[in-house]
C-alpha cells in the first residue's frame, strides 16, 4: 500500500466558507455584484439602492474605492 492509504485522513475545517450570519462584505476592496449580501452590504453602505449600485458598478467596476467616488460625484442627481 502507499502511504496515502495508510495514514489516517484528518480532517481540517475548510477557512474558505461563509460564515452566513456575517454583517460585513465578502471581500472589503471589491464588490461581487452576483453575491446578494454584497449588493445588500454596499447598497447600505453607499446609501443607494441595488438597482443604482449595479448601474454604477457596470459603469466603473467592482473596486469599492472606484463605487465610492463615482456614486459621490453623482449624489443629488
Amino acid at each position: 500500500m502507499s502511504e496515502h492509504h495508510d495514514a489516517p485522513k484528518s480532517h481540517e475545517a475548510h477557512a474558505l466558507h461563509q460564515d452566513l450570519n456575517a454583517k460585513g462584505p465578502h471581500n472589503a476592496k471589491e464588490i461581487n455584484p452576483k453575491m446578494a449580501s454584497d449588493i445588500a452590504y454596499w447598497s447600505k453602505e453607499f446609501g443607494v439602492t441595488g438597482d443604482k449600485l449595479h448601474e454604477s458598478i457596470r459603469s466603473h467596476g467592482t473596486h469599492v474605492d472606484k463605487v465610492r467616488a463615482a456614486l459621490n460625484a453623482h449624489k443629488g442627481d
